[in-house]
Order: structure tokens, then C-alpha cells, then sequence
């Protein structure tokens, strides 16, 4: 991992940052939301401040927080059918494509896959949308170098970023109300891994 936090304090430079901390989603209902986050990408309902005077949910998993916010015009928000990679998304790095697939399908949510080869290596991708159009993606990303370009004295490395605890929580279906705002639901488990060897990538063809 590229950290560059003591060379830009020390230069004055870029800012001192050291880590990503959360996304914030502008939902048109906060419930939908909630559930999707919860039961789909598996993120774990947190405690959220009660001096907001407004309705949300904060969640946690993987290492990064989800801030949802409920919109107050909620039919200005423009609504998005086409699932389009180049479009603004968040990437949820995971063990098996393969899983990840087969849950989607049972889940009937639609997605498309993508596939990107680098000097003989293979990055899946599956892109869909939450309940409000959002992006998301799930990828093997991993499997590409990390090469910084602008700094030579970096070294080249794999992008195996140091293993982030996942969140545990029993799998209960998650309940949640429109008036709420704490959460203290459970997460299901989901994009298990499925029985057997992943294949290696999904077909580029």
C-alpha cells in the first residue's frame, strides 16, 4: 500500500490523510436502503449520532463506513435503469466472483460483467446498481500490481491490502422502520463462498 502521509507533511504538500472512512448515500428511503446495504453487500448497522435531527443509518463493514441519508424531495432524484461502468461507483474487492454471481441470481438483482486482461492478468468485474442507482461494482482488483508512477523511489508491490476484520453478526433477515434512526438490526450472511474451486476468471469473450 502507497502511504505517502509523511513526505506530504513534511513538504507541506498534500493533505495528511490517512485512511478512508466513510461514503455518504442520499437515498429516497432510507429503509430500502438500509436493507440492501445490510442483506446484499453485507454492512453492519452502527450507532448514529441522536443530536441529528434528521432521518438516517449509519453502517459498517470491510473496513469503511456507509452514511445514508434520506432525501427531502425524494422524486427529484434522478432514477438510473442502465447499468453503465464508466459511471460514478464504489468497488467491494471479494474471494469469489463465482459466489458473488450466484447470489445476484438468486437475489434477481441485474447486473453485467465485465472482464480486464493486463500483461496476462485477469480482473473480473460485476457491476450493478443499489435501490437509489448507485454504482456498485465487485471485482477482483487485487489481482493487478500496484505501480506508482508519480514517485520512483516507491517500490512495485501487489495490491494485497493487510486483511481488514470483516463484521460478524447472526443471519437474521433485517427489520427496520421508517421512523428509525438507530439501527440495531442483524446482517444475513451472504456472498458466501459456493461449494467447489472458483474458476480462475470469467470469460472476456
Amino acid at each position: 500500500m502507497v502511504n505517502t502521509t509523511a513526505a506530504s507533511m513534511a513538504s507541506g504538500g498534500m493533505l495528511p490523510l490517512a485512511s478512508l472512512n466513510h461514503i455518504s448515500v442520499v437515498c429516497r428511503s432510507v429503509e430500502e436502503s438500509l436493507d440492501f446495504y445490510m442483506n446484499v453487500l453485507g454492512f453492519v448497522p452502527i450507532r448514529r449520532p441522536g443530536s441529528f435531527n434528521f432521518n438516517g443509518a449509519w453502517l459498517f463493514n470491510y473496513g469503511i463506513g456507509i452514511h445514508l441519508l434520506q432525501s427531502e424531495d425524494p422524486k427529484s432524484l434522478h432514477e438510473k435503469t442502465e447499468i453503465n461502468p464508466k459511471d460514478n461507483h464504489i468497488s467491494f474487492q471479494c474471494e469469489s466472483m463465482v459466489a458473488v454471481e450466484q447470489r445476484l441470481k438468486e437475489l434477481g438483482i441485474s447486473y453485467i460483467q465485465r472482464c480486464v486482461e493486463e500483461g496476462g492478468i485477469y480482473v473480473d468485474q460485476i457491476f450493478f446498481h443499489d435501490p437509489d442507482g448507485y454504482m456498485i461494482e465487485i471485482c477482483n482488483c487485487d489481482n493487478l500490481p500496484v505501480v506508482p508512477l508519480a514517485d520512483h523511489t516507491f517500490t512495485m508491490a501487489t495490491c494485497k491490502r493487510a486483511a481488514t476484520a470483516v463484521v460478524q453478526a447472526p443471519p437474521l433477515q433485517a427489520t427496520v422502520t421508517a421512523a428509525a434512526t438507530q439501527c440495531v438490526s442483524s446482517v444475513s450472511k451472504t456472498m458466501q463462498r459456493v461449494g467447489g474451486e472458483e474458476a480462475s476468471h470469467i470469460s472476456c469473450a
